[in-house]
């Protein structure tokens, strides 16, 4: 019975905290690509190529501090990290809406993408310092929610910003909850269960000890070097560089596709942008829920990418001439390429003990930052070179493909087989 209770604590009063925080980070760096097509670029004088590199830019500042910062999360504090990070990054996203030239653009998208490098890595460890191996899947699915969730309504509320201030206004409206929240954050969060006054003894005692036993069957691995190093761990940042060029490809560019395909205003560019992250998080809640339930990981990740892939290579040979069936397509991308995230992060902690776990996932994230660098790029680059989405849709369908075939070349692991019966025990009597 203490476990129910425990469940049922730990979930309705992290979580929120947990989403709300992400969803801050993925405000401020999505929005840009609101701000390029409703007239950053001419105010700037940006060209069609700068305004691709800068799109990107961030990805290659959110690449490089990864890893440094995942470290700190794992062996300081995670709560210090993302307190201190919140004020800086809705700082330089307010200071975006009032930067008089493109130099300094280029260096706020860069210090962005520096700032906000640790807040995925750090959030996946708080995790797992929470929420055990048979949860995690759904854990980790409420965390990144707060991507398709925050596009979801960013891409409605953006346009009518734009449309009726502009987006300097934009930017500077969005930018300020983060500051304001890093005070809420630092209020409400905990880093480890034994530092939470909203929790009796008993119910520290046995979450510690319910984690403590998932580490017993895992094979020691004595520094982030060797983890590093590891078969598993390479497959797997190849995998998500090659999924990523795909997800950010579509999030970057996707209200410019629009705007220019049918000739839409940025308001109703700004609706059509939010449908394939409403399918996103429906994808994301079944596909987790299943993963944690039948205690699968792999095969509830290629799945879903396949079909992405399908999807992006049927909206290229429709053309512009199908607009409206080219589009459903894309919602089916959108929604299939954010649902296995949940399922995908829950891989490496069941493979890798908690000593090199949180930097592994980070090495991970940054080979995906690096993907969507890439991908975010090239989409900018080819839709302005070519003046039509089709090469880039054929780039986004290939690399989704890719990361298809890698993940069924992962070997099978612990998340791959269905857990011990213990396991199953501590998952919440009441699923959330």
């Amino acid at each position: 019975m203490q476990n129910t209770r425990l469940a049922s604590r730990r979930w309705w009063y992290l979580i929120p905290i947990i989403f709300i925080t992400y969803s801050l980070a993925y405000l401020d760096r999505a929005n840009y690509g609101f701000a390029a097509a409703s007239g950053m670029a001419a105010d700037l004088n940006i060209t069609p190529g700068l305004s691709s590199l800068l799109g990107a830019l961030f990805f290659l500042g959110y690449f490089f501090f990864q890893v440094p910062g995942a470290i700190y999360a794992q062996r300081r504090s995670v709560k210090k990290l993302i307190f201190v990070s919140l004020i800086l990054w809705g700082s330089l996203a307010t200071l975006t809406g009032i930067i008089p030239n493109v130099y300094l653009l280029i260096v706020i998208r860069f210090l962005l993408g520096v700032v906000e490098a640790a807040v995925m890595p750090a959030m996946l460890i708080y995790l797992c310092h929470w929420f055990t191996r048979a949860e995690r899947s759904r854990a980790n699915t409420f965390l990144i929610l707060g991507n398709p969730v925050t596009i979801l309504w960013m891409s409605v509320v953006s346009g009518y910003l734009v449309e009726q201030l502009d987006w300097r206004w934009m930017f500077i409206i969005e930018g300020l909850p983060a500051v304001l929240w890093a005070f809420v954050w630092w209020r409400l969060a905990d880093d480890r269960p034994s530092e939470a006054n909203w929790l009796s003894d008993r119910e520290k005692d046995d979450l510690q000890q319910a984690l403590a036993a998932e580490q017993q069957g895992l094979k020691p691995v004595k520094n982030y070097r060797e983890a590093f190093r590891s078969p598993k761990v390479i497959l797997l940042s190849v995998q998500y560089f090659c999924w990523s060029i795909g997800v950010y490809g579509l999030v970057l560019w996707l209200p410019s596709i629009l705007k220019d395909a049918a000739n839409l205003d940025i308001v109703q560019a700004g609706w059509l942008s939010s449908l394939p992250y409403l399918a996103a998080v429906i994808g994301m809640l079944g596909v987790s829920w299943a993963s944690d339930r039948f205690q699968q990981r792999k095969a509830f990740v290629w799945p879903p990418l396949l079909i992405a892939s399908l999807a992006f290579y049927g909206s290229y040979a429709l053309g512009s001439e199908h607009f409206w069936l080219s589009y459903a397509l894309l919602v089916v991308a959108g929604g299939c390429m954010y649902a296995p995230y949940g399922p995908f992060f829950a891989i490496v902690p069941e493979v890798l003990p908690v000593n090199v776990a949180g930097g592994a996932m980070a090495l991970i994230n940054s080979m995906g930052a690096l993907g969507s660098f890439a991908g975010s790029w090239l989409v900018g680059y080819l839709n302005s070179a070519t003046g039509n989405p089709g090469a880039s849709f054929l780039l986004m369908s290939g690399a989704l493909l890719i990361a298809v075939v890698l993940t069924l070349l992962l070997n099978p692991t612990n998340g791959d087989r269905p857990a011990p019966l213990s396991g199953r025990s501590l998952q919440p009597a009441t699923n959330p």
